[in-house]
């Protein structure tokens, strides 16, 4: 049975934030002045959005977000959604499940008032990619016909200066950028708040656009790479090992990429586009080498688009984000093809989804 994606949502919260502008939403930490322009040089994010105002107040915890973008996902009625899969880095219970509490939420503004089987998804950026796999094969094995995937981030919440506190080991450290200090604080010009939903169904929209859903892939390289990026419950610390990252991120998603497409008998090259989560456009670079590495003549290689600059990185959120703003912003053809490619660097996670349009 195949499953389609039939609509789409994004939500950004509050106005678009502009690099001067970041700590007046999330406040200053001591010696941050110093790496905050190179980050925002490396990561080439220009304005991104935050959930909480300049007092560093919240407008919207995760769950906010979450209903908020199912919300504007099912503006018209549809049928009745049986599976609700949710996913998130940060939520400010470990229980009950994001789902869970998403599920009150949603009943809360008339949406899922009746009972639903719900799947609760944890990790770091493809915590909600593989909620969307899970509902997407709850729609292809026919044991739900209409499902809601979920995607929300909320990192101001543990990035803000009120409540981080970062480890301060900057003087054992010739370079700043190997100290425990930096892995936590350059996040705070990384990541931002966003959230995005999509609706599947095991037939295609009776008009406009949907997305036939052709395979998913997803693997785990933990078992061969040491842990990366992290958010410790008991403090609240979100941080990342960028030395980590550098040395394992390619060659992790290299094998990774190979793989889903082998298993798959695929070919980047019958793709239109790809739509990568990135996290910087330091990255961009890999990620291009990557790309002409598995295309048939790498002096071609297939195009891909990100919103980064503009949307910011909404980590898990991200790719339902970025399908949106694509669909938004270009005229998708009947059998086009679009990859959807979400590294993770948690402990290296990785998802891919196999999408083809159909017009009606």
């Amino acid at each position: 049975m195949h499953c389609y994606i039939t609509r789409t949502a994004s939500y950004l919260p509050g106005p678009a934030v502009e690099n001067d502008d970041i700590q007046q939403y999330l406040g200053s930490l001591d010696g941050e002045a110093e790496i905050k322009d190179t980050v925002l040089s490396m990561n080439g994010i220009v304005r991104r959005h935050y959930a909480q105002d300049e007092q560093q107040q919240r407008t919207h915890d995760v769950y906010d977000l979450g209903a908020q973008a199912v919300q504007d996902c099912l503006a018209e009625k549809t049928a009745a959604i049986t599976y609700l899969a949710a996913g998130t880095t940060y939520s400010p219970l470990a229980a009950p499940g994001f789902a869970s509490i998403l599920h009150n939420r949603l009943q809360d503004r008339n949406y899922l008032d009746y009972p639903v089987e719900i799947s609760s998804h944890a990790g770091v950026c493809s915590s909600a990619a593989a909620a969307l796999v899970g509902a997407i094969r709850a729609i292809s094995t026919g044991q739900h016909s209409s499902a809601l995937a979920v995607g929300a981030e909320h990192a101001s919440e543990v990035l803000k200066a009120s409540l981080i506190h970062p480890v301060d080991d900057r003087d054992q450290h010739t370079n700043v950028r190997n100290s425990q200090w930096f892995m936590s604080v350059f996040l705070r010009f990384m990541l931002s708040d966003g959230a995005g939903a999509f609706l599947l169904q095991n037939c295609p929209a009776a008009n406009g656009l949907s997305l036939r859903v052709n395979w998913t892939h997803s693997l785990s390289f933990a078992h061969e790479t040491p842990m990366c990026m992290k958010l410790d419950n008991r403090t609240g610390l979100l941080s990342q090992d960028v030395s980590v990252l550098s040395r394992h991120l390619v060659p992790a998603a290299t094998k990774f990429v190979s793989s889903g497409l082998e298993c798959n008998s695929d070919t980047l090259d019958s793709y239109s586009i790809i739509l990568p989560h990135m996290s910087s456009f330091f990255f961009r670079r890999k990620l291009e080498r990557i790309i002409s590495s598995h295309s048939q003549d790498p002096l071609q290689p297939v195009p891909y688009w990100t919103d980064l600059a503009t949307a910011g990185n909404t980590g898990a959120a991200s790719i339902f984000v970025m399908l949106d703003h694509y669909l938004q912003e270009h005229e998708i053809r009947d059998g086009e093809r679009i990859l959807l490619f979400i590294p993770e660097s948690g402990q290296f996670n990785f998802v891919m989804i196999s999408l083809t349009a159909v017009t009606q």
